[in-house]
């Protein structure tokens, strides 16, 4: 995909995202960006001095690098159930941390105080930290280079800030959605909530880059459930909207008041679901599935942390190891297999201006032509695959996935937005169920389990359509599909186009010790993939 193709929002599905025509050349692309950014308000004063004092406390303290972080980060959730709100959760905290390397180890020290006195304090911490990791034996960090930026800029698109919003309103568009599904024989409860994240982040090193940021995410979940006069089953309909790094007009303009009634319908539709029979199907798996398979079984093994084997205690590994083994010659998946990372998709999650270690993010393929290409790095990671950027031609710098959730934690790896590229091929979703003969067609993500090296795993859903002839022949419950990673992606023989792309996300994604969460969005077409397990997960021993 070339830089080009912007991704913008329409009417196509509510919460969707497809990559539209391109309609400017990429010189007047950066024009307009250079115009956007000049329009932004630039670091407050104030707090470029405190970033200024931090970094001076720093390197006169012996720190060969160091960079520091002043960050409010604010929650809003409002929770609702039936006409009754349940709950409404603010959460606002503020600080600064300090990141030092001396001779070749980090150090990082945090504080609330932000007055000279608390960054200083934050420095002098950092260090004291640094040098009391120096192990004799240990590895000495290497930094990729990176550009400086001396004045760089960057909010969120939006229109409405979720957080100028009363909470009386959102809390009405939430009860009036419940009532329509409730409207539905069958629908006796129905759940909704409003997520609102917004970080205002300042950062500075000493190489010269200063950046400010506001990074806002909505999302708005959802699940009516129906039950069956004898009460013998119940089924729920859930996961109808993604989350998006967008205002609050996103949620308004995907008008869950007017769905809500279709959602309902769908979890009264699914009680008279017929059992899927046990074997092996072609599964045609609709955007807002497959985004969440991406996740698991493409995003998280191509973490270079994990395939270092940095994350064993809690995230896992990865069966993409040892890098060396498998960069350039480990086939993922077939020839139109084409993995992205970025951090620039419009709507992303994982979506910014400069990550945490002040790096301008690049797109990058993954998986390209089916074979693993690259992983996902920072600028302490990017040296380690030195050997290959140098096979390739290519400099060595961080793919720009250096991530912190709080001021007050250590930034490192975490994704950047992971993506399907369409096909050359412009088919849609109804394209791909027409060609299929025999199989199963999956819409929303459900219950999934995979291994610690993301190698076996099983994925549910929330809606399954039997597919018979090229034609949808009813619903079907209690399908999940079982997988090894290579093997599944390798049975996928064809994929949507471009009109067919659609965004799925992860609000909540933890990684690390002490754990954190990062938001990130998985691009994806629809495809297929042949001859897949099917177990059905309500039959009883």
């Amino acid at each position: 995909m070339t830089n080009r193709r912007d991704f913008l929002k329409t009417g196509a599905a509510a919460g969707a995202f497809v990559l539209a025509t391109p309609v400017l050349s990429r010189a007047e692309v950066f024009a307009q960006r250079l115009a956007r950014q000049s329009a932004l308000p630039a670091m407050d004063p104030a707090t470029k001095e405190l970033l200024v004092e931090a970094l001076d406390a720093a390197t006169s303290g012996g720190a060969s690098f160091a960079d520091a972080r002043i960050g409010r980060y604010r929650n809003n959730f409002v929770i609702t159930r039936e006409q009754q709100i349940v709950n409404v959760v603010d959460t606002d905290t503020m600080g600064v941390g300090v990141r030092v390397l001396v001779n070749g180890t980090w150090g990082f020290g945090a504080s609330r105080n932000l007055t000279k006195e608390g960054v200083v304090a934050a420095a002098k911490e950092a260090l004291s930290i640094a040098r009391a990791n120096a192990l004799p034996a240990a590895d000495r960090v290497r930094l990729a280079p990176a550009t400086p930026t001396p004045d760089g800029r960057y909010v969120t698109p939006h229109t409405v800030d979720p957080f100028t919003v009363p909470i009386e309103q959102k809390a009405d568009l939430l009860i009036r959605a419940n009532a329509e599904a409730m409207k539905v024989p069958g629908v006796k409860f129905v759940n909704s909530n409003m997520f609102f994240v917004k970080e205002e982040k300042n950062y500075a090193n000493t190489e010269g880059t200063f950046t400010t940021q506001t990074i806002i995410r909505s999302w708005l979940p959802f699940a009516a459930t129906a039950v069956k006069p004898d009460f013998s089953d119940f089924q729920t309909r859930t996961n109808v909207m993604q989350p998006a790094a967008r205002g609050y007009e996103f949620l308004t303009e995907s008008q869950p008041v007017q769905n809500a009634r279709k959602w309902g319908e769908e979890a009264a539709e699914k009680l008279g679901a017929k059992p899927v029979e046990v074997g092996r199907y072609d599964l045609v798996l609709h955007p807002t599935h497959l985004w969440l398979t991406i996740h698991e079984s493409v995003a998280h093994p191509t973490e270079l942390d994990r395939a270092m084997g940095y994350e064993a205690n809690y995230a896992g590994t990865s069966f993409l190891a040892p890098p060396r083994e498998k960069l350039g010659t480990f086939r993922y998946g077939p020839p139109i297999m084409n993995i992205q990372g970025d951090r620039e998709q419009e709507g992303g999650c994982s979506t910014i201006g400069w990550d945490d270690d002040g790096v301008k993010p690049d797109k990058f393929l993954i998986i390209k032509n089916g074979v693993v290409n690259d992983y996902q790095t920072t600028r302490e990671q990017a040296p380690m695959l030195d050997w290959w950027y140098e096979r390739q031609q290519k400099p060595v710098r961080s793919h720009g996935c250096s991530h912190s959730d709080s001021w007050s934690d250590v930034a490192f790896q975490r994704m950047p937005n992971v993506s399907l590229l369409p096909g050359e091929k412009d088919l849609s979703y109804e394209d791909v169920i027409a060609a299929t003969d025999k199989g199963i067609a999956i819409v929303g993500d459900g219950s999934f389990s995979i291994d610690q090296q993301r190698y076996n795993a099983q994925f549910g859903g929330q809606l399954f359509y039997e597919i018979k002839g090229g034609k949808i022949a009813g619903q079907l419950k209690d399908v999940a599909y079982q997988m090894r990673t290579p093997d599944f992606w390798n049975a996928m023989d064809l994929i949507g186009g471009k009109k067919s792309y659609e965004m799925g996300a992860s609000f909540f994604d933890g990684k690390g010790q002490p754990g954190q969460v990062n938001a990130v969005s998985h691009g994806c077409v629809p495809a297929r993939f042949r001859n897949i397990n099917v177990i059905n997960t309500g039959r009883k021993a």
